[in-house]
């Protein structure tokens, strides 16, 4: 145990002597969440310079993002649970320091299977320091400054999302060294450094449970449902569709099976699980946790593609292509200062209301795509993308609010951690299948004789109707989820998005 940082007991903090440098320590991780944040946006408007300077497939950039959403999904789980039995101190700085290394390889990359290594390896370092931030900060701070607390989380979001594409741009511009894409990848390691030495400083020490498991079996279980959906649509279109990617897309629906009889193994047996049988008997929360899949599976294939229209297609900078989408950025940042006022209108009417203003941004940035020319406006494309980012954050927190209103107490931090872990699968089957339609339908087109820039636009307009089934499902799930008794959506604060 640090001897420089108090123990906290792991129930609950003593309101009447709240840790005292629990302001500077949750800054600390808040830089370390900030980091991993911005990791998610930076690389988008890198990718195409990937390509091309390490000669990647279009399946290899998708593995590039899709990898590390993946890995980052079915780590948060588990992750967690180690951090309540090892310690969550000491379990979130070897995850900053795992990041941090990874970050290293991928700098260092010198082919596209290194560096797709050393993404899922960030994705690893992530999972490992992501949940023991929210666990931390519950600890630290007195139940009547947490609002205060958590609130920075949906700030530190906010900005990492704004400031992540115009970072990537503008690194890439410079070129220090001569290093092309690889500083956005270096740019964590002087933060990590700084984390780590400031965190093990200012940190408690939070007492570990040492009798605690991790459902060992049901990790397994899922990941190979996943893996069975996810690798067949990266990789079929590079293999022509075999049977196998067939097969093995068959093969995912008997692991899920397999992977609810397991958690009610272990439910009958008072063993781990690792999605509680209580949460799946929830029809409230079994919709929402769909609906939060497919709403978040919409935004990370879109935003690959998008940079692989406007940098491929039409020839503009990482920087260009950065400040194009941050429009985005600013609405969603708008909406989350904006939601608390927000709070007397019901959480599905706002659901409802911030999926409508997407699908209109989104429906009216596609019409500009389709009638764009030889040239693109960008400017032109500067209000969709504002309306559908303030739909976007508009909806985002009375979502999560919706899912876990029926969740019963005991089962809440369960049911929060399962939900974030749901969204990042949702946003890695959404990679996979937007980038699928795009990229085969740029062969199709190519092949069939069309112009360069046609074929992107052609491509990324056939893209997005995905999105908009998407919505339209959400749409149909919200409005099948019962209505819960009133004030019991309170029992757990919406989380901060990943």
């Amino acid at each position: 145990m640090d001897a420089k940082t108090p123990a906290i007991p792991p129930t609950s903090v003593d309101a009447t002597h709240p840790y005292p440098k629990r302001w500077t320590a949750l800054m600390v991780m808040m830089l370390a969440n900030f980091m991993n944040l911005l990791d998610v946006t930076i690389v988008n408007v890198a990718l195409p310079s990937l390509q091309s300077e390490l000669g990647a497939t279009s399946s290899q950039i998708e593995w590039v993002v899709a990898g590390y959403v993946l890995v980052f999904a079915l780590g948060l789980l588990p992750f967690g649970r180690l951090g309540d039995v090892r310690g969550k101190k000491q379990v979130f700085i070897a995850g900053v320091a795992a990041f941090s290394l990874a970050s290293l390889l991928c700098g260092l990359a010198p082919d596209i299977g290194w560096l797709v290594v050393a993404r899922l390896l960030q994705g690893m370092g992530a999972a490992v320091m992501t949940p023991q931030v929210l666990a931390i900060a519950q600890m630290m701070f007195p139940p009547k400054e947490r609002a205060a607390a958590f609130s920075l989380f949906g700030l530190s979001a906010g900005l990492a999302s704004v400031s992540g594409p115009i970072l990537g741009g503008w690194l890439i511009a410079l070129n220090l060294f001569d290093l092309g894409w690889r500083p956005i990848f270096l740019i964590n390691i002087p933060v990590g450094i700084i984390t780590i030495l400031l965190g093990w400083r200012l940190i408690p020490a939070l007492a570990p449970k040492p009798g605690l498991k991790n459902d060992f079996g049901g990790i397994a279980l899922a990941a190979l449902t996943i893996f069975c959906v996810i690798f067949p649509l990266i990789e079929g279109r590079g293999f022509g569709w075999p049977a196998w990617c067939f097969v093995m897309l068959a093969m995912a629906l008997p692991f899920g099976i397999a992977f609810g009889f397991w958690e009610r193994r272990q439910h009958d047996r008072k063993a781990p699980e690792l999605l509680p049988v209580a949460l799946m008997k929830n029809r409230n929360y079994v919709i929402g946790s769909l609906m939060t899949a497919t709403f978040f599976s919409t935004l990370p294939g879109f935003f690959l593609i998008f940079a692989m229209f406007l940098q491929q297609g039409y020839g503009l900078t990482p920087l260009q292509s950065g400040l194009t989408t941050v429009p985005f950025s600013v609405g969603i940042f708008v909406a989350s200062l904006i939601s608390g006022r927000l709070g007397s209108i019901a959480p599905r009417v706002r659901v409802i209301v911030g999926v409508v203003m997407v699908v209109i941004g989104m429906g009216l940035l596609r019409m500009e795509i389709q009638t764009v020319g030889e040239n693109i406006d960008r400017m032109a494309l500067l209000p969709w993308f504002l309306l559908s980012g303030l739909g976007m954050g508009i909806a985002i927190a009375p979502m999560f609010q919706l899912v876990l209103a029926g969740v019963p107490p005991q089962d809440a931090g369960g049911g929060s951690g399962a939900l974030q872990a749901i969204q990042q699968v949702g946003s890695a089957l959404g990679i996979a299948i937007v980038s699928e339609i795009f990229f085969s339908d740029l062969a199709r087109n190519a092949a069939a004789g069309m112009s360069g820039k046609q074929v992107y636009a052609e491509g990324l307009s056939l893209g997005l109707i995905y999105n908009f089934v998407a919505y339209a499902l959400v749409l149909i799930a919200v409005l099948s989820m019962r209505t819960v008794t009133p004030g019991s959506e309170k029992l757990e604060r919406p989380l901060p998005i990943e």
